[in-house]
């Protein structure tokens, strides 16, 4: 969706402000909802069957987005594809907390976010590609249908340490309820989602908008696939932040944190000079570069909420998780970025100052927020292995 932002816009005469919506809002408030029934029925059920469902109806929903003939028509299909997307994370973070020791965590799930934005960058270059080849409508075609390849191979790869499932219970609310005032009682775990949920702000809304600076500022939407490569630069560097949050907790868990002000801070400049520079590919070089420190938090915020529970509340940690900065980031980002395009700011660099201005904010609550989680975690995590 953010690969396509303009070919859209213009096709089906949308605003930013839609676009938002559409990229956004649609897709993120549906993820978040059904993001923690969804952990509390990883916790239950088969982890394995929920993301080779997941897989298959996310990626036939993408498929039938390329025959959207409306925009209502694209909402619909963004919110099936937040159902059946929020089946899958919750399902394995859990996975691989059960799978792999304490103290190689954030590597582990930094791993994991590695293959995200693998597949984010392949959006860009080989969606990008068959956009700027054909249009939009054949670009989604063409990148769902590999996700109804993978179902057969994930079924008989994908393995759950739970031996038997037979005596689980269906979701109970009461419970459920119960598991999430446990959780959200700890301070350090508050300001954990408040801090990872306003870096998310911030990735989401370049991701969404990335394609309208570069078309609307700049005047090369020629180079829009090629934000590809860092994207997949993004992979390589969310590895190395993990390991080294892993290296940093020997002598403090609480460090972890730093992964996440080093986020918050380093890529402002580059976003800056990015944002405002006098030429599409300087732009590119700027934003792209400013994205592979910015989005290098993922596997490690994950990561960090899983010390905060206990085993049977894991799936349901990772829903809350997503709940969280899907809200923040997808949900109120985009929307806002879009609409202070449209209605606040004006002139050549419009969308480069709506987007520095709600950087600059979220930048400012992230640093916030993660030196109050620092100064309760050992409190609070020493609470969940009593739990």
């Amino acid at each position: 969706m953010a690969v396509l932002a303009a070919q859209i816009r213009l096709d089906l005469d949308v605003s930013n402000a839609q676009m938002g919506l559409l990229y956004g809002t649609a897709f993120s408030f549906v993820y978040a909802f059904a993001g923690i029934p969804m952990g509390r029925l990883a916790d239950r059920w088969s982890r394995k069957g929920m993301i080779v469902i997941g897989l298959v109806v996310w990626s036939s929903a993408t498929i039938a987005s390329g025959f959207a003939g409306s925009f209502a028509a694209l909402i619909s299909f963004r919110m099936i594809l937040g159902v059946s997307q929020a089946m899958l994370s919750p399902a394995a973070y859990a996975l691989l907390a059960e799978h792999f020791p304490a103290e190689k965590r954030a590597r582990v799930f930094s791993w994991y976010a590695s293959g995200i934005f693998a597949g984010v960058g392949l959006s860009f270059l080989a969606g990008g590609t068959v956009a700027m080849n054909y249009d939009w409508r054949t670009a989604m075609i063409a990148v769902g249908i590999p996700g109804l390849i993978l179902p057969p191979i994930a079924w008989f790869v994908i393995r759950d340490k739970r031996s038997d499932l037979t005596d689980s219970k269906p979701p109970v609310v009461r419970e459920t309820i119960t598991q999430l005032r446990f959780m959200l009682a700890k301070p350090s775990l508050r300001w954990h989602l408040i801090g990872f949920a306003a870096l998310a702000c911030t990735g989401y809304s370049v991701l969404a908008f990335f394609s309208t600076v570069m078309n609307d500022v700049f005047g090369r939407p020629d180079l829009i696939r090629n934000y590809g490569w860092f994207i997949f630069g993004v992979a390589g560097s969310v590895v190395l932040a993990g390991w080294i949050a892993d290296r940093l907790a020997r002598k403090n868990p609480a460090r972890r944190y730093w992964i996440g002000f080093f986020a918050a801070t380093a890529g402002l400049p580059l976003y800056y000079f990015g944002l405002f520079a006098d030429n599409g590919l300087t732009a590119l070089i700027f934003l792209g570069s400013a994205v592979l420190i910015s989005s290098s938090y993922n596997g490690v915020a994950a990561a960090l909420i899983q010390f905060y529970v206990s085993d049977d509340m894991r799936s349901l940690a990772g829903g809350l998780y997503l709940f969280v900065i899907s809200v923040a980031g997808f949900g109120l980002g985009p929307p806002l970025t879009g609409w202070l395009m449209d209605v606040h700011f004006t002139g050549d660099y419009a969308a480069s100052h709506a987007l520095f201005s709600v950087i600059i904010g979220c930048s400012s609550m992230a640093i916030l927020a993660f030196f109050m989680a620092m100064k309760t975690y050992k409190r609070d995590t020493e609470l969940a292995s009593q739990a």
